[in-house]
């Protein structure tokens, strides 16, 4: 597993900011936040799931192929967040302190 140090060095290498999750947010607000980490750690599993996954496009090494296996990886677990269950589960603790 990632550390904290460890995971802040793999958001900035690819460009990305760490979502932050704002408490005292209105509960729509709230929402797309743990929706925002949610996706995050989508990104995180797929990224690890198909690390060894060569020929998922094409079978040539074309020399934009991990940012494309990259940026596809990305809207997929755009598209998947909200779906999975933690995105729920954190904003359903968040919530209670309001």
């Amino acid at each position: 597993m990632y550390n904290q140090v460890g995971l802040n060095a793999q958001m900035l290498a690819n460009n990305k900011v760490i979502p932050t999750i704002n408490v005292k947010a209105k509960d729509s607000a709230l929402k797309e936040q743990t929706d925002a980490f949610e996706s995050v750690i989508l990104k995180m599993l797929l990224d690890n799931a198909m690390k060894n996954q060569e020929d998922l496009f094409s079978t040539q090494k074309d020399p934009g192929d991990k940012i494309y296996k990259s940026m596809y990886r990305e809207e997929l677990a755009k598209a998947s967040a909200g779906s999975f269950g933690f995105s729920q589960m954190l904003y359903d603790y968040l919530s209670r302190g309001k």
